[in-house]
């Protein structure tokens, strides 16, 4: 099962990742108006958040592989609607589902992925798991630019359609169920009350959020600094790309074992300070070899959170309910997503300093978790004493 959902996940962000540099050309295209550019990008994430929500309840109560293979199909299928838009509306409806059928991909992947990691009592599946969304995000805006350059648009979204539908195959072939039906059976929309009240995973959607709202600060402000610093949109690309390479290096080495040796709550603490000392010294910075440092910095605090939130959010569900949690947590992610380029732009506006206070709300995020971690002890210690 192990090296297949983890090839199933490199396509499921693909899909993502891929078009990042051809979405907004492509619906210029097709004579779309920039408010409803601006709806085509949005759309997607707003509608993966029901699609998260929902298709986490359909996990639990289905089963991760069934969902995920027919979560594959549906987007399959969805991407081939892409070709055919003829106006912008029609694109915005295809973006609509895509983002409907992608949120119930992706809480399901992550279900089986926690489901394994709780039966191997092992934290690195979800560094593994990092590994391959960061291979998907290195190579997915690359493949996109490059195709769209050679050839014509559509034929990005019929290749990664033919990746999702090979996909389908090896699920149904390679991967295991990880839910036992005895699970099946105890599931219950009841099961969200408690979930939205349970520490461990406020603090994973918490950081989730913080995590989405630094990378909407580097997609918007980074170009910006560099122009400052009198460089090509080229150093954009690279420096994106060494804070990626650096996560990865960490999630796929021997590295990797500080994730067995720190508990995931302290590594994300850790992680978004670094984050947080990393975005605010970029508002200072005037040479380049600065910036690279500062997006390794970057990338080793995003490969502190990442795997660790997710575990979080496994060690907080039980089988009956993980499909749900992990609905709630990239529901958020998904929120964090919009509000980052959002929140950029707006104090960009008005203040001119995105990146310090973006800097500022990671810092005041590791605060709050630190401060949850301790209330989550001390209601421990006052339930124990009071049996």
């Amino acid at each position: 099962m192990t090296k297949f959902i983890y090839i199933i996940l490199v396509v499921a962000f693909i899909d993502t990742f891929i078009q990042l540099p051809i979405i907004t050309p492509y619906a210029l295209s097709l004579g779309a108006s920039e408010t409803l550019v601006g709806g085509i990008v949005a759309i997607y994430s707003l509608a993966n958040m029901v699609g998260n929500i929902i298709g986490g309840h359909w996990v639990d109560r289905f089963g991760r592989k069934r969902m995920l293979y027919m979560g594959m199909l549906a987007v399959g299928g969805v991407l081939l609607l892409y070709p055919l838009a003829q106006t912008g509306g029609q694109l915005f409806f295809a973006r609509l589902l895509h983002g409907l059928a992608g949120g119930v991909l992706i809480p399901a992947a992550f279900a089986l992925i926690g489901d394994q990691a709780k039966a191997r009592q092992s934290r690195k599946p979800m560094a593994f798991a990092g590994a391959s969304i960061g291979i998907a995000a290195i190579t997915g805006p690359a493949i996109g630019g490059i195709l769209a350059a050679q050839s014509r648009t559509e034929y990005v979204f019929i290749l990664v359609a033919i990746l999702f539908f090979l996909s389908v195959g090896l699920t149904i072939k390679f991967v295991p169920e990880s839910m036992k039906a005895t699970s099946r059976q105890r599931v219950s929309w009841g099961h969200v009350g408690p979930l939205l009240k349970n520490v461990s995973l406020m603090q994973a959607c918490l950081a989730a959020f913080a995590l989405m709202v630094s990378n909407g600060t580097l997609a918007f402000a980074l170009p910006l600094l560099v122009t400052q610093l009198g460089l090509t949109s080229a150093a954009t690309g690279m420096l994106l790309s060494i804070y990626g390479i650096t996560a990865l290096f960490i999630f796929i080495t021997p590295l990797n074992k500080v994730y067995e040796r720190l508990y995931p709550g302290r590594l994300v603490v850790l992680g978004l300070g670094l984050i947080g000392v990393s975005l605010m010294l970029l508002s200072f910075i005037h040479t380049l070899s600065l910036a690279v440092v500062l997006m390794v910095t970057y990338g080793i605090g995003f490969a502190f959170v990442f795997p660790s939130m997710n575990q979080m959010v496994s060690t907080a569900s039980q089988d009956e309910d993980r499909g749900k949690a992990y609905g709630i947590f990239y529901a958020v992610f998904s929120l964090g997503v919009v509000a980052g380029s959002f929140i950029s732009g707006v104090v960009t506006e008005l203040l001119g300093v995105p990146f310090i206070v973006s800097g500022c709300l990671m810092l005041g995020c590791s605060v709050l978790l630190v401060w949850l971690s301790q209330k989550r002890i001390t209601e421990s210690y006052a339930v124990k004493r009071g049996a």
